[in-house]
């Protein structure tokens, strides 16, 4: 290979940010699944040719590759972990995809690097196949996130509670830099790298805020908007991430970080199934006020940056956190717009109306008070002939019909004709989810027996989650009793 596909930047800023490490070398990789229609929107032609199972594993390296693990902080469950980093993923570089996109490529799983405190550096089996699964499955849905370009099992064993396969995930992100990175150079008060930071994100994935007066102002104001956005295509497709500590937000607004997470059956609003919450700090409900509260810590660390800098050092102070806390009021008010936005769509309604908020947070009680499931009652709702099977999904289901009279009363004030709305929710309210006990068989079935079909199958049928499909009635229902998923774990 004479020509690098990687155009790095992040390993071009001061060392501070980052630490060279190049992955550790694993026994006997296999590959179980790579990306191709991924990687060729990335451009990533050399990866076609030979050793898919080690260049993904880490054993060899494109040319061009300049491995780094980054270098941050972050809130844990609420408390502050100085230093934290990537203490079992490998940066490998960036790559311009066709869209002219900056895209970064991560090995996670790769082994040690200086930040692993002690940790192996190393992922099982098990937390591979769910990031994989959810986060391709969660593109398909259309919510922002990182992306799966490959999945290899390793040929060596991970201690955890017991010995199990190893594997490794190479993910995609428009970037994965996080709040944390900020908290760390805040905590060593390195204002000056808090600058850099601030301008290369600004480059990178916020050139928009060139234009404004002070461009670090505009800067949060976006990222603001961004986490309001995906917090709440989160709340609308019932995804509980279950681990949203600051280390685990991105700063471009994708989902990242997949370890705990999980989509509700049953509706409830305290739903809770990190094995590691357990004060049910990251429960469904919590997850907008959480975006709140990892935005101030983000507005912390940036506040030097928001003062003119009069040289009156109390003064500056207190004109900062003056527009710090006025973009964060305004969040609540993003949030709930876009929160409203994507339930009108998910309830077929095109225009605006003053109590179609009350409407929806109406259904929403009623499915909480009957546990009814999450996606198919909403399914349901967009099929005219499915409102027996709606109904069924209520423990009470006299309790609906009196809701179902309102809503027909305010589709009554569309504008547009019923075919238009169905359209619309059938395009926003999925067939398919990636099921907590449909995920669970995919893991077990690999892990257990080294068999992938059940893999390959879900991830299959989660490609094309708004289209019902032809003898996939299986993929569409909740767990049986005995399959219920009471907890999902972070895989470290």
């Amino acid at each position: 290979m004479t020509k690098s596909v990687f155009d790095n930047s992040y390993a071009k800023l001061p060392a501070k940010f980052y630490s060279e490490c190049n992955p550790t070398s694993v026994a006997s990789p296999k590959l179980i699944s790579f990306n191709q229609a991924l990687a060729d929107y990335l451009g990533l032609d050399e990866l076609l040719l030979e050793k898919q199972a080690d260049v993904f594993a880490g054993n060899t390296l494109l040319y061009g590759a300049k491995p780094i693990a980054m270098a941050y902080a972050g809130h844990q469950f609420g408390h502050f972990s100085h230093q934290l980093g990537d203490g079992r993923a490998t940066l490998l570089g960036e790559v311009i995809g066709n869209d002219k996109v900056r895209y970064y490529i991560q090995l996670k799983g790769s082994g040690r690097t200086p930040f692993s405190r002690g940790g192996d550096g190393r992922s099982a089996l098990g937390p591979v196949i769910r990031e994989y699964l959810l986060s391709e499955a969660m593109h398909q849905l259309g919510i922002a996130t990182t992306r799966a370009l490959a999945a290899v099992t390793t040929g060596e064993e991970v201690a955890r509670d017991q010995l199990v396969e190893g594997g490794i995930l190479t993910r995609v992100a428009k970037g994965f830099v996080r709040v944390g990175t900020f908290e760390y150079f805040s905590a060593r008060h390195d204002f000056t790298s808090i600058k850099q930071l601030a301008d290369y994100e600004i480059k990178h994935h916020y050139p928009k805020a060139m234009q404004k007066a002070n461009p670090y102002i505009a800067l949060f104001s976006a990222i603001v908007d961004r986490q309001a956005a995906l917090i709440a295509s989160w709340m609308n497709i019932g995804f509980i991430h279950g681990v949203m500590n600051t280390d685990n937000m991105s700063i471009v607004g994708e989902t990242i970080d997949y370890g705990p997470c999980a989509f509700m059956d049953a509706f409830h609003y305290q739903q809770v199934f990190s094995s590691i919450d357990g004060q049910a700090r990251y429960a469904y409900h919590n997850q907008p006020h959480i975006g709140q509260w990892n935005l101030t810590r983000l507005a912390e660390a940036l506040l030097p940056l928001f003062s003119d800098n009069t040289g009156d050092e109390e003064k500056d102070t207190k004109a900062a956190v003056t527009i710090a806390e006025n973009i964060l009021n305004h969040y609540a008010d993003c949030y709930k717009s876009y929160w409203l936005a994507g339930m009108r769509r998910k309830l077929g309604l095109l225009d605006e109306h003053p109590q179609d908020q009350a409407l929806a947070q109406e259904l929403l009680n009623l499915m909480h008070e009957n546990q009814a499931d999450f996606t198919l009652v909403f399914f349901y709702l967009s099929q005219e002939d499915k409102q027996n099977a709606l109904k069924a999904l209520f423990a009470q289901p006299e309790n609906l019909t009196g809701w179902l009279d309102k809503w027909q009363q305010r589709c009554a004030l569309e504008h547009c004709s019923v075919d238009e709305r169905k359209a619309v929710m059938r395009r926003t309210n999925p067939v398919y989810i990636p099921r907590n006990h449909q995920v669970e068989a995919a893991i077990r079935a690999a892990e257990d027996h080294q068999d992938f079909s059940v893999f390959h199958a879900l991830h299959q049928v989660l490609q094309t989650p708004y289209t019902l499909q032809a003898d996939k009635k299986q993929y569409q229902l909740p767990p049986k009793p005995e399959e219920v998923v009471q907890q999902t774990f972070c895989g470290t």
